[in-house]
């Protein structure tokens, strides 16, 4: 009798133990009996997984966190590197967290285990020599946008574009019917919010990281006066990202006691379904903000070094993902010096009151929400199937 499939996984974050926990269940319907072993968290291990190690030990951000920890982190790879071979692994998939498991799936993949990433590195947008070393990693990378696949296959790299899981979770409206969805989630989300239902609403996402508050948080609200004052119907409303935010725009609301701005606490997905417009720092939160068919005004300031370096590095055309998956500048990419109020008030302007503008976002969005909403995560399983079923396939031949 054959022996059971031996699938280890690999995640050191939250986002990707809910891909792992996913991916595990998705994987089940293809080989029913397969074993999951590695490391993941709550979601993983529901679904299946026998983790080796606590998820939270690979959480480390920063440039010294990781130094200090690097003993340990180095001594966790170790022991699942010999783990996985001992155990005979038929496939390891490391699930972001790239400087931990593209050495990992390298050292493996070398012993002749295949090996799979899930979720691309930026690497398309700085540090491309890294995909040297990811070509030799991995047997297959498992991207999330098709921009991603792109580059992969011009550097000779086995790809599959599964779709982004964020596309999966917001719904996509009938377009015979899009528009009035649209309109009854907004005052849906509004009523949920207790905000008003009728008057033009702005909401503004300065970010999830104190540096990102403190370069931003004041701009958009100088820009949010000037918007008021042309506008005195206009609306604010910005979700923090959590507590520590909540207290520092707290602090910075107080200096403007007459703009009409309601801070809620988390919510961020309907704080901007609510909206008719998104003034937000560059990030996720545009893929989001896309998804749900908001016209938006990116923005992003560094410090004067961290600018002039990342200008040297970064290798692409676009900073916002709506950008970046279209092609082409739909949204206005406000960058550094060209993040100021006056600039800010008229993009945001044209966002909240053009309505040929609108409409053509709305439209656009709702298309690139098609071609990003493609299961990912039974696509994601089906691609490894079917790589696993040809090794096999191939072993088979060679006895």
């Amino acid at each position: 009798m054959a022996q059971p499939l031996k699938i280890g996984i690999v995640a050191g974050e939250v986002s990707g133990d809910l891909l792992g926990g996913e991916l595990i269940r998705c994987l089940r319907t293809h080989f029913p009996d397969a074993e999951f072993q590695g490391m993941g968290g709550e979601t993983m291990i529901a679904a299946g997984l026998q983790s080796l190690f606590p998820m939270d030990r690979l959480s480390v951000m920063g440039f010294v966190e990781p130094l200090k920890r690097l003993p340990e982190l180095l001594h966790i790879r170790k022991t699942l590197y010999r783990h996985f071979l001992d155990w005979g692994a038929d496939l390891v998939v490391g699930i972001d967290s790239p400087d931990f498991n593209l050495g990992l799936e390298l050292k493996l993949r070398r012993c002749g285990v295949l090996t799979a990433h899930y979720v691309s590195p930026s690497v398309w947008a700085w540090r491309q020599g890294r995909v040297k070393k990811i070509a030799r990693a991995v047997d297959l990378m498992l991207t999330l946008l098709p921009f991603e696949s792109d580059f992969y296959r011009q550097h000779q790299v086995p790809v599959a574009f599964v779709g982004h899981p964020l596309a999966d979770r917001i719904p996509l409206a009938d377009s015979t019917s899009a528009g009035a969805d649209l309109e009854a989630d907004k005052v849906a989300a509004r009523v949920s919010l207790g905000l008003d239902s009728t008057a033009p609403l702005l909401a503004i996402m300065p970010g999830s990281r104190g540096s990102e508050v403190a370069l931003m948080g004041d701009l958009f609200l100088q820009a949010a006066r000037q918007l008021h004052r042309e506008a005195p119907q206009l609306k604010f409303v910005i979700p923090s990202a959590n507590s520590a935010r909540h207290s520092e725009i707290s602090q910075l609301l107080s200096q403007y006691p007459d703009l009409p701005v309601t801070l809620v606490a988390g919510n961020s997905h309907t704080a901007m379904a609510a909206s008719d417009a998104v003034l937000l720092t560059s990030g996720t939160t545009a893929l989001e903000a896309m998804l749900l068919k908001k016209p938006m005004v990116v923005a992003y300031r560094l410090g004067g070094a961290s600018f002039w370096l990342a200008s040297k590095l970064v290798k692409t055309p676009y900073i916002s993902l709506p950008n970046l998956v279209a092609g082409e500048p739909l949204v206005p990419e406000l960058i550094q010096d060209q993040a100021n109020v006056a600039n800010l008030v008229t993009e945001t302007r044209a966002m909240l009151f053009d309505k040929d503008k609108r409409r053509f976002l709305e439209s656009t969005f709702t298309r690139l929400h098609q071609s990003l909403s493609l299961g990912a995560s039974a696509t994601a399983a089906s691609a490894l199937a079917k790589m696993i079923n040809e090794r096999r396939q191939h072993v088979q031949r060679s006895v």
